[in-house]
């Protein structure tokens, strides 16, 4: 029996982790095949159902997200007409919650498995391999978690919470299962999650569960070796037990060579041990990803989420000051009792924590998630198809929300392409953070905030800035905007950004034995360099007000990305 493990990822750089396990929890059923493909939404769909009809699989597995759920649907009803005798199995989150109606609504699929999946994904092979036709239905009856058509009818096994013991599950990484040549590949030490936020599926995954440290040793030690550029821990809570973090954080710092690691904690969970460990990691190697969610501790309350806002801030300020570690913050807005002007000042004070970057989601009203019984109560509106983003709620309108998601692209545009952190600087002596992106996310309106080069996001920066009435204001910020400018990439001659055109007589472009003698390049590097004088040094937080030279140096090479160098 042939078996094909497959989703559909949002960008290529994404590695499954779901199809490697349930695949190596199968790998020693007799007679069975198996085999993992793996694609993006952005690939046409005529394209992908050719390519799964070639594997010539008697059973199709779709691991199931709200990023690719409708195409998905889409795939597996042609997959259907075109081979009606191919088995359709759908797994995942997406999947899990309004099972009936989704198997009324698409004939296409026989099988659904709610929840973790390794269980009785086996059960339904061994099933299908070994039960006798007229005993095939009530076999299938005995599955746990397993929904199944019976004749016109959808059937289900008995519904079980239980939860698969984690160290039974071979390695997919040693069993060669998952696709290294990815640039980023996820990892997991634990699965569910201590808090129970009415806003996220982990709320119903029960209590954690955790490997065991041999096993996560065994697994780290594997993928550091093979020199896996980026590993994202997918635990929702990693620090839970912080005697556990320490644990792993000195196995990496110990063994790591090159790899960088993304993590989401907790910060109210810190302790000083943690603290303590963290301070010696070094720049480039951890990733942090916080969720604030919001300033208001009762806006937190009413959606169940345990957290001390005073502890979080506190050691957020410490991570900054005290680690190399890159900080990301998240917010989510649409939550019960934070109108407009809640949500910019929660955006104001997760500003002031410095971090590297802040992200911004409207809220998802997930399937399963208690946050729909809350939306209903309070007489919440919002969007029937994924990803079930709100469309109002008592506290916003649709108005606030489609600015705030504008606030939030601009600031992934901003993060992308460097910070604009001098720029920000002397904005932010008029006016709050929060206020700037207000500002500007009324001036974007509904412009297209996509698929900008990099010129064109500064140009963009600059335009919603204006308008400033103070003439030699604006002069100084286009002069600190052509300093952010500069440190991720080289001016052109002829095609400076449109708000440094001006400054043309004021750039050269000097050639590599201009250089100074004792700046440092790696070997066989290609280098340019680029030089302007500016209005003061903005590399110091408290810029001088002393004109500066500066010469850039771009320095790029195979293997390597873009590296600048100020002098």
């Amino acid at each position: 029996m042939k078996i094909l493990l497959t989703t559909l990822h949002a960008k290529y750089s994404h590695a499954s982790l779901a199809l490697p396990c349930l695949a190596v929890y199968c790998q020693d059923l007799p007679e069975v095949e198996l085999a993992i493909r793996e694609w993006t939404v952005n690939e046409p769909r005529e394209q992908i159902l050719r390519l799964v009809m070639a594997e010539a699989a008697d059973l199709v597995a779709f691991s199931c997200y709200i990023w690719n759920i409708e195409e998905t649907l889409r795939i597996v009803s042609d997959l259907k007409k075109v081979s009606p005798h191919t088995r359709i199995v759908l797994g995942g989150p997406e999947v899990s919650f309004g099972i009936f109606d989704l198997m009324h609504d698409n004939l296409a699929i026989d099988f659904v498995i709610k929840g973790e999946g390794e269980e009785t994904f086996r059960r339904l092979l061994e099933t299908l391999a070994e039960a006798p036709p007229p005993l095939l239905q009530e076999s299938l009856a005995e599955i746990d978690n397993l929904f199944f058509r019976d004749g016109s009818d959808t059937a289900s096994g008995p519904l079980s919470r239980k939860n698969l013991g984690l160290d039974t599950l071979p390695s997919p990484f040693e069993a060669g299962l998952v696709d290294f040549s990815k640039p980023l590949l996820y990892y997991e030490t634990s699965r569910g999650c201590p808090f129970s936020c009415a806003f996220c599926l982990s709320s119903v995954e029960g209590a954690v569960r955790t490997f065991s440290m041999e096993r996560i040793k065994k697994d780290l030690l594997f993928l550091m070796n093979r020199g896996v550029a980026q590993i994202k821990l997918v635990d929702r809570t990693f620090n839970y037990n912080a005697g556990r973090a320490d644990a792993i954080w000195e196995f990496i710092l110990e063994h790591n060579r090159s790899s960088h690691f993304h993590f989401e904690i907790s910060a109210d969970l810190l302790t000083e041990n943690n603290l303590k460990i963290l301070a010696r990691v070094p720049e480039n190697t951890f990733r942090f990803e916080i969720g604030v969610q919001s300033s208001s501790a009762s806006t937190l309350e009413q959606v169940g989420r345990t957290a001390d806002l005073s502890r979080i801030f506190a050691n957020v300020v410490r991570l900054g000051a005290e680690t190399a570690i890159e900080l990301h913050l998240d917010l989510v807005a649409g939550l019960p009792g934070e109108n407009y002007t809640g949500f910019l000042n929660s955006l104001q004070a997760i500003s002031g924590l410095k971090p590297g970057m802040i992200q911004i989601e409207p809220l998802k009203m997930l399937k399963g998630a208690p946050m729909r019984a809350i939306a209903v109560r309070e007489g919440y509106a919002f969007s029937e198809f994924p990803p079930y983003t709100i469309l109002r709620n008592p506290w916003l309108s649709f108005d606030d929300i489609c600015r705030i998601e504008t606030i939030g692209r601009l600031l992934d545009l901003f993060h992308k392409h460097g910070g604009f952190a001098a720029a920000f600087r002397l904005l932010q002596r008029r006016t709050p953070f929060s206020g700037i992106l207000d500002q500007m996310a009324r001036r974007a309106g509904n412009e297209n905030l996509s698929s900008l080069s990099c010129r064109r996001v500064f140009e963009l920066f600059a335009r919603l800035a204006e308008p400033l009435p103070d003439p030699d204001f604006r002069a100084t910020l286009h002069d600190a905007l052509f300093f952010d400018y500069c440190r991720i990439e080289m001016p052109l001659m002829g095609k400076l950004p449109s708000f440094a055109t001006g400054q043309q007589g004021n750039c050269s472009w000097p050639a590599l034995r201009d250089l100074p003698d004792d700046l440092e390049l790696p070997p066989d590097s290609r280098v340019k360099a680029f030089r302007h004088e500016f209005g003061c040094d903005y590399r110091i937080e408290q810029e001088s007000g002393e004109p500066t030279v500066m010469t850039f140096v771009y320095v790029s090479g195979a293997g390597r990305g873009l590296q600048v160098l100020t002098a």
